[in-house]
């Protein structure tokens, strides 16, 4: 493990190094972000304006639930995106095949070989919408402890959907549609489940899991949901963790390589 992070530290020094050679990349990206989050909140005030509210949820409570998501858009842009967007360019291009002889997990190689600053503003405009929130309900230091149990839990399980897209281009190929169709689904995680009708919340918990990316993050951090909804979000992130592992070594059997 020791090994594992002192590369992880080297190649997210370099891609720093690099990155920040276009510093007005990141003024462009923190307008790009802030302007994601007005989105965001005038959409939600559309709601609200007339007094209608989401089952359940005052106006601050929702927005919590608007931070959580900027947060998961900051991370998804930082880690995510920069990484595992670059196995479907791997595959097309033969490079996968210099992946594999390297002495380290290829899963890993691919999952943390660069890091993106530019998702840092929506990781702080999120913060900045939660404490806000937050102040506003008094909300105790202990409960944005707790959150944060959910909230890891949700990253694994979207990290793990998103590899496993992005294994599925060594059969594929293109498939930056389909990373597409991911991104369109998570931004259903943008409000409260109770935004939606049953069905969708069905489908949002139970089939593509988006309420445990958002919701039940918020929930904890306002001490309502219940004990097991975050041992259900435990257990989901390790067994799509696991499945992500098994089902790359699975593609990779099917994997020619550039030269056969």
């Amino acid at each position: 493990m020791k090994r594992y992070f002192q590369v992880l530290k080297l190649f997210w020094q370099t891609a720093i190094a690099a990155e920040l050679e276009y510093r007005i990349n990141f003024v462009i990206s923190a307008f790009t972000s802030l302007g994601g989050l007005v989105g965001s909140l005038f959409g939600l005030f559309l709601f609200y304006q007339t007094g209608y509210t989401f089952a359940g949820w005052q106006w601050e409570e929702a927005l919590i639930v608007v931070g959580i998501f900027t947060l998961l858009e900051g991370f998804s842009g930082t880690f995510l995106a920069p990484n595992l967007n670059r196995i479907v360019r791997h595959v097309q291009e033969g490079t996968l095949d210099f992946v594999l002889l390297k002495p380290i997990s290829s899963q890993f190689w691919l999952s943390g070989h660069t890091i993106s600053p530019w998702g840092l503003p929506d990781i702080l405009f999120g913060a900045i919408v939660i404490f806000y929130a937050g102040g506003k309900l008094g909300i105790r230091p202990s409960a944005y402890l707790i959150s944060l149990i959910p909230l890891v839990f949700g990253l694994a399980i979207l990290y793990s959907l998103w590899f496993m897209l992005g294994a599925t281009s060594i059969w594929f190929v293109k498939i930056y549609n389909v990373t597409e169709v991911l991104r369109g689904l998570i931004e259903a995680g943008r409000y409260p489940m109770a935004a939606y009708p049953i069905a969708y919340q069905f489908f949002f918990t139970f089939i593509v899991p988006v309420a445990f990316l958002t919701t039940i993050p918020a929930e904890a951090m306002l001490g309502r949901t219940e004990f097991g909804w975050i041992i259900g979000a435990g257990i989901l992130a390790i067994v799509l963790l696991f499945v992500s592992r098994f089902f790359w070594r699975f593609a990779l059997r099917f994997y020619t390589s550039a030269s056969s």
